[in-house]
């Protein structure tokens, strides 16, 4: 049984004026795909979008060569990062997995499944990011649907994990681990959320009219957005928002036992860092009020583009910010 939260959102740290690209983090996308059913680009340039009006440093786009080029001219704020392709034209899961191993060294957060598909090579990615003990990951769309399938999944979960189900993925994943709760109501829609994330101890934002966002203990629901946000992309955009806040104030994963390499990529002293419940509330959050913050100002409860979203994301950012 979970508590209602009704604890505040904690102001964000004040962003340093001395600080630099490197200061404010680094965030992986791993997603797209480009198969004969479809092509996915706009997915995780919108994600690294977020990221970067998030005020995130760095974001990396892990894709399949064909695409990457179009996926960075969407977003040339990111870095591409290729994945290579077998002789029948898929990306190779070896290649999918070593990328993941590289993303994770080289990342504050990582984020898997825009546009990812389903396939192998999306096996590989979703499987090995759950398996990362070093960097805190957020998995959403396809690699929700991927998470459904894994046998035995609690063996696998070693990550620091927070999960974006819409109410389609959040139901194949809980029949999966044979959850019964459903969620309906909005009593129920916080019950059902807690229960899998104690289930998979892990952070659960169940998207949706009045998000919800649970850590296992404590269910706390969204009272701002609307029906504006009820368009393609904007679920993507979230799960980049929440990505840049934890890889710019994340709570730093325990130094023992860390390479130089990983000790040198960690934010130097953090202020009051977020832990990842923290950070999925201010995520959903802001999010919501750069919607707001849009159908105020064209007066209109719908027609806004997910990348527009993107770009009322700054302001409601230094609004949360702490003196």
């Amino acid at each position: 049984m979970s508590e209602r939260d009704g604890n505040p959102l904690p102001p964000l740290p004040a962003r340093p004026t001395d600080g630099h690209k490197g200061t404010f983090g680094t965030v992986t996308i791993i997603g797209g795909r480009d198969d004969p059913d479809a092509c996915m680009i706009g997915a995780p340039a919108l994600a690294a979008r977020a990221a970067l009006r998030t005020g995130c440093g760095l974001v990396r786009l892990v894709m399949g060569r064909s695409i990457l080029a179009h996926a960075i001219e969407v977003e040339p704020g990111a870095t591409g990062v290729p994945v290579a392709f077998d002789a029948q034209g898929a990306i190779e899961p070896h290649a999918m997995t070593a990328r993941v191993d590289e993303a994770a060294r080289a990342s504050t957060c990582l984020v898997v499944g825009p546009g990812l598909g389903m396939g192998e090579a999306s096996q590989a990615a979703t499987l090995r990011a759950i398996q990362q003990e070093d960097v805190p990951v957020v998995l959403d769309a396809d690699a929700l649907s991927v998470l459904a399938t894994i046998d035995e999944l609690n063996r696998e979960l070693r990550a620091r994990l927070i999960l974006t189900p819409h109410p389609g993925e959040f139901q194949r994943l809980a029949s999966s681990l044979r959850i019964s709760d459903r969620p309906k109501s909005d009593d129920d829609r916080a019950e059902a959320t807690a229960a899998l994330a104690q289930r998979l101890g892990c952070i659960v934002v169940l998207k949706g009219h009045r998000t919800v966002v649970s850590d296992g203990l404590r269910a706390w629901t969204c009272e701002r957005g609307g029906p504006w946000l009820a368009t393609a992309g904007t679920g993507d955009v979230l799960c980049g928002v929440i990505a840049g806040l934890i890889a710019q104030h994340g709570e730093p994963v325990p130094m023992a036992g860390l390479s130089d390499e990983m000790r040198a990529r960690m934010p130097s002293d953090p202020v009051r860092p977020l832990s990842l419940y923290d950070a999925a509330r201010l995520g959903v959050s802001l999010h919501a009020q750069a919607g707001d913050a849009w159908s105020a100002h064209a007066n209109a409860r719908g027609g806004m583009l997910a990348r527009e979203l993107c770009d009322w994301l700054p302001g409601v950012v230094e609004e949360a910010r702490a003196d």
